[in-house]
């Protein structure tokens, strides 16, 4: 899986979609319910580094395999939305 971009890409997405969940469901929460900050540090923290990555892998994607901009802005898009990098994973899992 990690020897191509699409590869890097696929699983980049699928931990990067797994670190947004568990901001928002279970950092969050805790952040204003339960009054306990220092979760929302560490999982976002994560969370930007990884969301770093994922931009960089579907640039390289974008460009090694000649995809529009559109597409690029779609794997973007895609990232903010709560599961969204999931769906991108499967629709990749057809081009590999």
């Amino acid at each position: 899986m990690l020897r191509s971009s699409i590869g890097r890409l696929r699983l980049l997405s699928i931990v990067e979609g797994i670190s947004y969940l568990l901001l928002l469901f279970i950092a969050m929460p805790l952040k204003y319910l339960a009054g306990i900050p220092e979760v929302v540090s560490v999982v976002g923290a994560a969370h930007g580094a990884l969301f770093v990555l994922y931009i960089l892998a579907a640039v390289h994607v974008k460009f090694e395999h000649r995809k529009t901009i559109l597409w690029g802005i779609y794997a973007f898009i895609l990232s903010f939305i709560p599961f969204g990098t999931f769906y991108l994973d499967k629709q990749l899992k057809h081009e590999q």
